[in-house]
C-alpha cells in the first residue's frame, strides 16, 4: 500500500472512529441514552451529533492551529491523530482522549516553540467562544429541561430553589454538577432571557454548552504553564528557560498539593492509612522525578508534601482530593517533564508575541475551574 494512502487512512479512520465514540458519549451525557441499553436505537445515536460536532470542531481548530503554524515554519509535522475513547470501558466517558500532532522536524528557536505552542490554544479558544456565544444566545425554552426532568415542571422557572435540596433529590440517581469558570459566568450575561440560563446541575443536557465547557477544560489543561505543555511553551517564551524552571516547578508542586489534599486525613481509618500512605508517597516520588533531583531529595519532597497535606486535611475536612487531576500530573511529571529545555536560538520575543503570551495566560485563568465536574450520589432513602 502506498505510504501516503496508508497515512491518510490512519488519520481519517481515527477521526471517524472518534466521531462515532463522541457521538455515542453525547447521546449518553445529554439524553441518557447509553449504547448498552437494549432499546438503544439509531435515532438515539444520531442525537449525539449535537454534542460531538461542536466538540470536535473546537478540538480540530486547536490541533490545526499547531499544524498550520508548524507548516509555516517549514517544520515537518503530521496531521492530527484523534484518540477515541470506546464506550463501556468506564463511566463518564466523553468519547475521546483528545488529539495530537507529531512534529517530525526540529524546532530550532524559542520563537518557533512559542508560536507553535500558542497557536493551538488560541485557535481552540476562538472556536469554543463561537460555539458558546451561539449557545447562550440561542437557549431553548424552559420546557426543554422538562423532557429530562418532568418533575421540575411543578416548580416552574424557580425549580432550582427546590429540586437540589438533599431531601428532594432522587436517591441513587447521579447528579452531575459542572464547575462554572469565569468565562461561563461572563457568557451567562449575554443570554437574552436570564431565566433560561441552565443551572450547573443541568448543563450536561445542553450539548453545545457542555461541548464548549469540556473544550475549555482541555484548553485550561493545555495552557498549564508547566513543562512542554502549550502553556509551558508560552511561559518559556515569555521568561526564558532558567526562570521557567523555577516557575514551572512551583506551579507543578502547587497543583499536586491541591489535587492530593483530602485523599487521606486523620479521619481515614487506621487500616486504610497503613495501606495508602506508602502508595501515595510512592506516587509523589514517581511524579517528582520530573524535577531531576537526587533520589533522597525527591523522596524528602514526597514525604513533606504528604505530611503537609495530611495536616491541612485535618483542619479542612471538606477537601476530598482529585484523582483525575493527579493522574494527569503523574503523566507530566513521570513522562512529559516539568521543565522546558533551552532552544538552539534564544532570541527575545517581539512585543506583539509578548502581548499574545500574556493573553494566553489570561485565557487560562478564564477557562480554569478547580473542580470541573462533581458527581453527587444522593443517599438511599430509608
Amino acid at each position: 500500500m502506498n505510504a501516503k494512502l496508508k497515512t491518510a487512512l490512519i488519520h481519517s479512520g481515527l477521526f471517524l472512529v472518534t466521531l462515532a465514540t463522541t457521538t455515542i458519549a453525547g447521546a449518553e451525557w445529554v439524553y441518557g441514552k447509553s449504547i448498552l441499553m437494549k432499546d438503544y436505537s439509531w435515532n438515539d445515536f444520531l442525537s449525539g451529533f449535537s454534542y460531538s460536532i461542536p466538540f470536535l470542531f473546537i478540538l480540530t481548530a486547536h490541533e490545526f492551529g499547531h499544524y498550520f503554524t508548524a507548516i509555516s515554519y517549514r517544520i515537518r509535522t503530521t496531521l492530527p491523530y484523534y484518540i477515541p475513547f470506546p464506550p463501556g470501558i468506564m463511566p463518564f466517558n466523553i468519547g475521546t482522549f483528545g488529539a495530537v500532532i507529531r512534529l517530525k522536524g526540529y524546532v530550532r528557536s524559542k520563537q518557533q516553540h512559542f508560536d507553535i505552542g500558542i497557536a493551538g490554544p488560541l485557535a481552540g479558544f476562538v472556536a469554543a467562544l463561537i460555539v458558546l456565544v451561539y449557545a447562550y444566545t440561542h437557549l431553548p425554552p424552559l420546557e426543554y429541561i422538562y423532557q429530562f426532568h418532568p418533575e421540575y415542571q411543578k416548580y416552574g422557572a424557580d425549580y432550582a430553589s427546590f429540586v437540589y435540596k438533599p431531601e428532594n433529590m432522587t436517591p441513587n440517581v447521579l447528579d452531575v454538577v459542572v464547575g462554572k469558570n469565569l468565562l461561563f459566568l461572563m457568557l451567562e450575561k449575554i443570554a437574552p432571557d436570564p431565566t433560561l440560563v441552565p443551572n450547573a446541575h443541568e448543563i450536561m443536557h445542553y450539548p453545545f454548552i457542555f461541548a464548549g465547557f469540556l473544550s475549555l477544560v482541555f484548553t485550561a489543561i493545555n495552557l498549564l504553564p508547566v513543562g512542554q505543555l502549550d502553556g509551558g511553551h508560552v511561559l518559556y517564551g515569555l521568561i526564558g528557560s532558567k526562570r521557567h524552571k523555577w516557575v514551572s516547578t512551583f506551579i507543578y508542586i502547587g497543583l499536586l498539593f491541591y489535587a492530593g489534599t483530602g485523599l487521606l486525613s486523620p479521619k481515614t481509618p487506621f487500616n486504610d492509612l497503613i495501606i495508602y500512605i506508602p502508595l501515595l508517597i510512592f506516587y509523589y516520588y514517581l511524579s517528582f522525578q520530573g524535577l531531576h533531583l537526587s533520589k533522597l531529595n525527591t523522596l524528602t519532597i514526597a514525604v513533606a508534601i504528604f505530611a503537609i497535606q495530611y495536616t491541612v486535611a485535618g483542619f479542612v475536612p471538606l477537601l476530598n482530593g482529585h484523582l483525575d487531576i493527579m493522574l494527569f500530573l503523574f503523566i507530566i511529571g513521570r513522562f512529559a517533564g516539568i521543565h522546558h529545555p533551552p532552544s538552539e536560538i534564544e532570541e527575545p520575543l517581539t512585543f506583539g508575541r509578548k502581548v499574545l503570551g500574556w493573553m494566553a495566560l489570561l485565557i487560562f485563568v478564564l477557562c480554569f475551574t478547580p473542580n470541573p465536574i462533581d458527581i453527587i450520589v444522593p443517599a438511599i432513602s430509608k
